[in-house]
């Protein structure tokens, strides 16, 4: 065991424990090499601390560069490419002779490459900073994961063949992502979600609209409903789901079942209760405002803390516990972190608001105080709205009024003139703007 005046523990996304012991081997260990801790472990070394990570993965990157956000935008890439060949291509004049097929071995080859480069790269930033490195999914008790035909968000990005047939048990953004790939590579897919909309934590109105899109690819929904039981038959699987409130059950089949309802925080196994930190029974730790856990020294950041486990949330929460160790003043603005669903059109938000209204192809939603016309939110439906959020985002973290994005010049034609025309429209004057 490395004793060590600071040590991070970080999904094990970032646990940050310091004790003022003397003559240590490391100032900083950081168990957990996602982006809350490999980021945590970057910026100590640059603020002069000698740093170790340790990581149970072969490699660095965590869930989001190993087995998520990375492999699945890899594959959502490839998959919208051949929806365009199919669907797109003739009516800009461009033909394939015999029409264009899926290599589905070879499309995987590209996502794994895509993994290594990015695992490399990590790798890369340790050595050039002088880090020393030393080399789980919620799931549903009535529907097992085998990672062959019952899937976790991991087995399918594995898969080697396009299923004729898959079901999507929950509606977040991870099932819809992975249910458009499937469904953009010729499987009939169907997603069941146990509430009675998609993506809970997402603007009514804009889910709403989502799923009115996503229904126009090929996407089936059955909402609130719940999965009781999965058989395995001779040619598939079948589930029996029933309404949520309960009453009479159906029966649907498929070759494959995704799971995806959620993950949890990998804390399990990490002898967390024998320092005194305080774990809920999700495996979440507690802080405060901070990072600091109930035990003396220890910090933790990322998915094993509070809020969405995002990337980008735990590579900030990393920067600032480091430099708050380091008695440098941080602070995170929770309210203006951007989310990013990347189904086709994409949908970003910044800060979660819920109200009703109107909906149209695609749209930009801002809502903004009344007394202050500060910008408090800002919902984004349609082509690269993961790019465009970042300009909420800002307006959220400066205290921009919709008056002074009214005010900016956007560019012709670009989709950011959408924030111009929805600051204008807050005050009932937008130029380009109509009810449908």
């Amino acid at each position: 065991m490395i004793r060590a005046s600071t040590r991070a523990v970080g999904r094990t996304e970032g646990l940050v424990s310091r004790s003022m012991s003397s003559g240590p081997a490391q100032d900083l260990v950081v168990i957990g090499g996602g982006p809350g801790g490999y980021v945590a472990a970057i910026r100590a070394a640059q603020l002069g601390m000698k740093t170790t990570c340790v990581e149970k993965r072969g490699t660095l990157g965590g869930t989001c560069l190993n087995v998520g956000c990375i492999p699945s935008k890899a594959v959502l890439h490839s998959s919208h490419l051949y929806e365009e060949a199919t669907h797109s291509f003739k009516s800009h004049g461009i033909n394939l002779p015999g029409g264009a097929t899926i290599d589905l071995q070879q499309m995987m080859r590209k996502k794994d490459q895509s993994v290594f480069n990015l695992t490399r790269g990590v790798e890369g930033l340790f050595k050039m900073n002088r880090i020393s490195y030393a080399k789980e999914v919620s799931t549903l008790p009535t529907v097992p994961i085998d990672d062959q035909t019952i899937v976790s968000s991991t087995g399918v990005l594995e898969l080697s063949d396009v299923p004729r047939r898959m079901i999507v048990i929950g509606g977040g953004y991870i099932g819809l992502e992975m249910g458009s790939v499937w469904s953009r590579l010729g499987t009939e897919v169907t997603v069941v979600e146990f509430l009675d909309r998609i993506v809970p934590a997402m603007d009514r109105e804009i889910g709403a609209q989502l799923m009115r899109i996503l229904k126009k690819q090929r996407l089936n929904f059955k909402l609130s409903t719940k999965v009781v039981g999965a058989t395995k038959t001779p040619v598939g699987l079948r589930l029996t789901v029933e309404p949520s409130a309960g009453g009479v059950q159906e029966i649907v089949e498929a070759d494959v079942v995704l799971v995806s309802i959620g993950r949890r925080p990998y804390t399990a196994g990490l002898g967390l209760e024998n320092v005194g930190v305080q774990v809920d029974r999700r495996g979440q730790v507690s802080i405060d405002d901070h990072f600091r856990t109930s035990a003396q020294g220890v910090y933790a950041v990322g998915d094993v803390v509070r809020g969405p486990m995002l990337a980008h949330k735990a590579e900030d929460e990393g920067l600032v516990a480091v430099e708050i160790m380091a008695g440098m003043p941080g602070h995170i603005n929770y309210n203006a972190i951007p989310v990013v669903v990347y189904t086709n059109p994409e949908v970003a938000m910044a800060k979660t608001y819920d109200s009703g209204g109107d909906y149209a192809l695609g749209m930009v939603k801002i809502l903004s105080d009344k007394a202050t016309d500060k910008v408090l939110g800002m919902h984004v439906i349609g082509p690269g709205a993961g790019e465009m959020i970042a300009e909420g985002v800002l307006a959220i973290e400066t205290g921009t009024t919709t008056k002074e994005i009214a005010k900016t010049v956007h560019a012709h034609p670009t989709l950011s003139e959408a924030f111009r025309e929805a600051a204008m429209s807050a005050h009932g004057k937008p130029t380009n703007y109509y009810k449908m």
